[in-house]
């Protein structure tokens, strides 16, 4: 399951240290000028570049092979590719054989008989550069209707010596009228959970208020009604019966800390053994400075998804 979408359709393709990632948008409306810079500072912010980031230095430059003229939307596919120009296969041999806690490697290998030991193939946060360049051109079409997507940085686990941390990532739509979604198995809400758990490291979503609605009353849950159709709260994140109510969509996304830890881990092998092993890649620390962006492209492909429906 590489692809996401039925109207608006992402297919991405690449591992982490293979020779390169890219996507292929289906669906996307012709005589859209795209703004290549907005691009780039897309990118950027998911590079990050605090202490706790890789010191991997991918420039990330994306080459669009098809879909455009002059910068312009062609309505035809638009296939794209970024190279990985700093990646280190070999830092990695000592894993060829081992399957590292916490990580994919293991399920990989259960499901294919195979897994990539180069950091983790496309299970790696590396997959993700491809989700925020179509993030990106989904969010300027949103922007010419109005449609706003933010998230930031939430909370975060504490930081201790020698070990990695994960956090939670708040986001939030403005400008989406009522109307959009399906019931039952379609629900906007729903897509939105598929979506975010789809990003490497998500371990929960929460719709605008999330667990606390179970400790609260119904009296003190229910949004009451304001007379132009909005609600005085949103404890219900701007989806009723998987359809929007033209309120804002509030959600949160949880993220545990990166199982590749600064320090040696034990591995297992194909017969059973387990080895303590020093992983020798470049990993980050704290990887949630740099899940806003990616949190804001799924949301942004599952909204133009619904909205071209």
């Amino acid at each position: 399951m590489n692809t996401l979408g039925h109207n608006f359709r992402l297919t991405t393709f690449g591992e982490s240290h293979g020779l390169a990632v890219g996507g292929i948008i289906d669906g996307c409306p012709a005589n859209i000028k795209l703004d290549f810079d907005a691009i780039e500072a897309e990118l950027a912010r998911r590079r990050g570049g605090n202490d706790e980031t890789t010191q991997r230095q991918e420039p990330d430059k994306v080459d669009f092979l098809s879909g455009l003229l002059n910068g312009i939307t062609l309505g035809t596919p638009i296939a794209f590719i970024i190279k990985n120009s700093d990646a280190r296969p070999g830092d990695y041999e000592c894993l060829r054989e081992y399957c590292r806690p916490g990580h994919a490697d293991f399920t990989y290998q259960a499901r294919y008989g195979i897994h990539d030991h180069r950091g983790g193939g496309r299970s790696s946060g590396r997959e993700t550069v491809a989700r925020v360049v179509a993030g990106a051109i989904s969010k300027q079409i949103l922007k010419n209707q109005n449609i706003n997507i933010a998230a930031t940085v939430d909370s975060l686990a504490p930081q201790k010596p020698d070990d990695t941390r994960g956090g939670v990532i708040s986001c939030r739509v403005d400008g989406l009228r009522a109307g959009i979604g399906n019931p039952v198995f379609g629900r906007l809400n729903a897509a939105l959970a598929f979506a975010a758990m789809s990003i490497p490291s998500a371990t929960a979503f929460e719709m605008g208020i999330g667990t606390a609605a179970s400790t609260m009353t119904g009296s003190e849950y229910v949004d009451q009604w304001l007379p132009d159709g909005h609600t005085v709260t949103n404890h219900c994140g701007g989806i009723q019966g998987g359809i929007s109510n033209g309120m804002p969509i509030e959600f949160r996304v949880h993220f545990h800390a990166a199982p590749t830890l600064p320090r040696p881990i034990d591995c297992l092998s194909s017969d059973g053994k387990i080895s303590t092993i020093e992983v020798k890649g470049r990993h980050d620390l704290c990887h949630i400075h740099r899940l806003p962006v990616v949190v804001e492209a799924m949301t942004a492909l599952t909204i133009i998804d619904f909205l071209n429906t």
